[in-house]
């Protein structure tokens, strides 16, 4: 007799894939001072385009919180559990769009060097050859 199939099991978790695409965003945050100068294009960006933000990502939460007597910055929240916090202070209105979509394009990960050397703690497999110390081969 076979083991009966639990519908647990059946499940299966979201992941990335040919049908289906998860986000890695998941809250926007945006937080200003209401009398401080620094905020006044971070003001006009939130009075101008952050309805359209909000419509085109309907997967992302948008809050907008007053920060008395600080700078103005954008916080973005990722499902991997970690943030990434942007200053807006002296960015002109573009700019501050182009750091939201920064924000909503990134993938919440550390930021990791390109360039690394590669170091190993064994030696390779067939030594160092050099052309220039080889013996002269004989025929």
């Amino acid at each position: 007799m076979l083991p009966p199939i639990l519908r647990a099991k059946l499940g299966s978790a979201p992941a990335n894939g040919h049908s289906a695409f998860l986000p890695h965003i998941r809250k926007l945050v945006v937080e200003y001072c209401d009398k401080w100068p620094s905020s006044a294009n971070t003001r006009t960006f939130l009075l101008n385009h952050i309805q359209d933000v909000a419509k085109q990502n309907p997967h992302v939460e948008v809050v907008v919180r007053q920060r008395a007597h600080k700078e103005p910055i954008v916080r973005g929240f990722y499902v991997n559990n970690r943030d990434k916090v942007v200053a807006l202070n002296g960015l002109e209105v573009t700019q501050i769009q182009t750091k939201v979509e920064l924000l909503l394009d990134s993938s919440g990960a550390k930021i990791k060097p390109l360039k690394k050397t590669v170091e190993s703690s064994t030696e390779a497999a067939r030594g160092i050859w050099s052309g220039l110390h080889a013996e002269r081969p004989t025929l």
